[in-house]
């Protein structure tokens, strides 16, 4: 069974979600404070983990702050409705997404599925085998790994989407919402600012060019698209 760390200080909530999830057939663990719950998300036990923005004790970016200092664990963030802040920087800290509150078991199980659909290494059938390479750059997506320079590139697993679906298409433009439905598992909207925030850490993580230029350039209305050399 798949396990799920919940960190949420609202029983309520906590409570309800772990039934449906159950019913699911995910194996729930939940931690009611922002401490415990970076001391179970880092044990190494959980798939994915489900953090609340507002926590006792250490707040949910904090929390994601430590968590991500030694982990990229999948974390799904819940945030309030209309934060748009609290949204963004939980995207800048290293989330792979985020739900906003109030929300439904169902849709929350959703979004735990599309994230652990694209982490899962060799969960993509069909898809060709083999490392992909672009200069310096190589990936490897059935074991979620990428070097480069020769070095191991530290990505979430949202940001790996993110730079696999780039380098597939590499020299041509990608649409944002072509990277949101196959990076995110759900349609871009107007205001998303979600792919951005995370083409932005992919991009200060592969640094410059020696011209100064990024690997990866805006295509203004249109998306992202990943140079060749």
């Amino acid at each position: 069974m798949t396990r799920i760390l919940l960190i949420d200080d609202d029983t309520q909530l906590v409570g309800l979600l772990t039934e449906y999830l159950a019913r699911e057939g995910f194996a729930v663990t939940s931690a009611s404070d922002g401490i415990g719950g970076v001391t179970k998300a880092l044990s190494g036990n959980y798939a994915i983990a489900v953090l609340d923005v507002m926590m006792p004790r250490l707040n949910g970016m904090d929390a994601l702050r430590q968590i991500r200092r030694e982990s990229t664990l999948p974390l799904l963030m819940l945030t309030g409705r209309g934060d748009d802040v609290d949204r963004v920087t939980g995207l800048e800290l290293g989330a792979d997404d985020y739900v906003t509150k109030p929300c439904t078991p169902r849709e929350l199980t959703a979004r735990l599925r599309a994230i652990l659909r694209r982490t899962t290494p060799g969960s993509a059938p069909g898809r060709p085998c083999g490392p992909l390479i672009c200069g310096a750059l190589t990936i490897w997506p059935e074991l979620r790994s990428a070097h480069w320079l020769g070095q191991p590139l530290i990505l979430t697993s949202t940001e790996f989407s993110v730079l696999e679906i780039l380098l597939r298409h590499a020299g041509t433009p990608v649409t944002k919402n072509h990277l949101s439905e196959h990076a995110l598992g759900r349609p871009h909207t107007r205001y998303d600012r979600s792919i951005d925030v995370h083409v932005s850490s992919v991009r200060r993580k592969l640094g410059l060019l020696p011209n100064g230029r990024s690997r990866i350039q805006v295509v203004q209305r249109i998306g992202y698209q990943f140079l060749k050399e």
